[in-house]
């Protein structure tokens, strides 16, 4: 019996863009992902930049399926500090999104530590949305940055302006990735869009959660059926 897999969930601690715009995780970007590989048995680590609570974004919350996510819900109460963890322990992590990324993922030196050393073991690495923010300062040990080269997507410039936030945002994440030399692709707003180079998946907003995740159990168990 092969041993169980283990994946990081690493979310945001940010849930404040400016003092009228709160922010967070947007939840069904952590809520499906969670529960998809909670259906495939695999073990399932919360963490974030300083630990403890982990808000969502009260947009996000205004769903009749969010009132269903209790589970994933409760575990963002209690987030383990990426300081804290090796990635040793872990054989994917996974980058949900949320606007609060954008702010706190890039910064973190613990992160971009994990990341490098996921790179480095050839372990799954994957994000969805804004999750790929957390890719922004993360390098190989050559030094180039993590998506040099990679085919990639994440939340795109034309879904910004959509939603209207462009000009609140650090930076563009896909003008920043590409800056950093990835090959992003874009899809129309909303589509259902992931790109797999090797290990490292991404997906292009919240539409895209479900599928990130089911790619991210058929890498880590190639000969499995993802559970619907």
């Amino acid at each position: 019996m092969s041993q169980q897999k283990r994946v990081l969930m690493v979310v945001t601690n940010c849930d404040r863009i400016d003092d009228t715009h709160p922010t967070g995780i947007w939840f069904e970007e952590f809520a499906i992902p969670y529960m998809e590989f909670q259906s495939n048995g695999f073990e399932v680590t919360v963490a974030s930049p300083n630990g403890g609570v982990a808000p969502l974004d009260p947009r996000s919350t205004e769903t009749e399926e969010a009132s269903n996510w209790t589970e994933a819900q409760e575990v963002l109460q209690h987030t383990k500090a990426l300081a804290s963890l090796e990635a040793a322990d872990f054989d994917a992590i996974f980058l949900p999104g949320g606007h609060g990324t954008m702010f706190d993922l890039p910064e973190s030196a613990e992160l971009q530590k994990l990341l490098s050393t996921f790179a480095r073991t050839n372990k799954v690495i994957a994000a969805v949305c804004h999750g790929p923010a957390g890719f922004v300062g993360a390098k190989l040990a050559d030094g180039k940055p993590l998506v040099a080269g990679k085919t990639i997507t994440g939340f795109t410039n034309e879904e910004e302006r959509a939603v209207e936030l462009d000009q609140l945002m650090p930076f563009l994440l896909e003008t920043k990735l590409r800056e950093l030399g990835g090959q992003f692709v874009v899809q129309p707003n909303w589509s259902d869009h992931i790109e797999q180079d090797g290990n490292l998946i991404t997906g292009q907003n919240p539409q895209s959660s479900k599928s990130a995740a089911q790619a991210v159990v058929s890498a880590l168990n190639p000969v499995s059926t993802s559970v619907s």
